[in-house]
């Protein structure tokens, strides 16, 4: 076989590979498309619901904002329900819901309450770009007293430390009882957990907060943005 008969043989591996045309350079992959009423023809076949308990001393505040969580998830098609004799609260899908992952983000925001968020931030969950999470410090420290000191580390004199935080992180932080409460993006999420369990293990959130400062810095630089940056932290 002649060198020009072997160059005109297709390769194996590309003989299924055909051309995208839908597919180019100029279309962004990551980017949330926007949910709209008309993207789901019919209605959902099961109802999905949620539940969680929330402490006592929230029950004066969701009783007097109730109605206002009700009103808010209606548009959504959304039913939701506070027993005070169990102490529960309860999202659940209806005929009506349009956007099959905002019982998800109504269990997030059920949640929040319970954790003392307030509902004026809380209800920012139901946006698309908000994500929340909640983490369980309780377990991490054995000495009460030792847990309580480190809790207030994570806070700072007069609060300093937790808005230093939220400022660099983007995030909303609220510490109460047991839980740290977050809301932001994915990266400042993740951030707020590396900082929270490490002053949980005796890591003081100031060195990460000279990080995130430093970071944001070398972000700013047009030379240094795309390089390592190892060797300035």
């Amino acid at each position: 076989m002649s060198d020009e008969e072997q160059s005109q043989q297709p390769n194996k591996n590309r003989k299924y590979r055909k051309d995208k045309p839908w597919d180019n350079e100029n279309i962004d992959h990551w980017k949330i498309e926007e949910w709209k009423k008309d993207d789901m023809p019919g209605p959902l076949l099961e109802e999905s619901s949620f539940a969680t308990l929330f402490p006592k001393y929230r029950e004066k505040y969701l009783r007097e904002i109730w109605s206002k969580i009700v009103t808010t998830l209606k548009p959504h098609g959304i039913k939701a329900e506070l027993n005070l004799i169990e102490g529960s609260m309860t999202v659940s899908t209806t005929r009506k819901t349009w956007d099959p992952y905002i019982i998800i983000k109504s269990r997030d925001l059920i949640k929040l309450l319970a954790r003392s968020v307030p509902f004026e931030q809380a209800i920012k969950i139901l946006n698309d770009d908000m994500v929340c999470d909640i983490i369980k410090i309780g377990g991490l420290v054995r000495n009460k007293e030792r847990f309580v000191k480190r809790r207030q580390r994570l806070v700072g004199p007069n609060g300093n430390t937790l808005k230093a935080i939220e400022l660099l992180t983007d995030c909303y932080v609220l510490v109460q009882g047991n839980t740290v409460s977050a809301m932001g993006g994915y990266k400042g999420l993740k951030q707020v957990r590396n900082i929270v369990v490490d002053c949980m293990n005796n890591i003081h959130p100031i060195y990460h907060i000279q990080t995130l400062m430093i970071k944001r810095e070398l972000a700013k630089d047009p030379d240094l943005k795309n390089e390592n940056w190892d060797r300035f932290l």
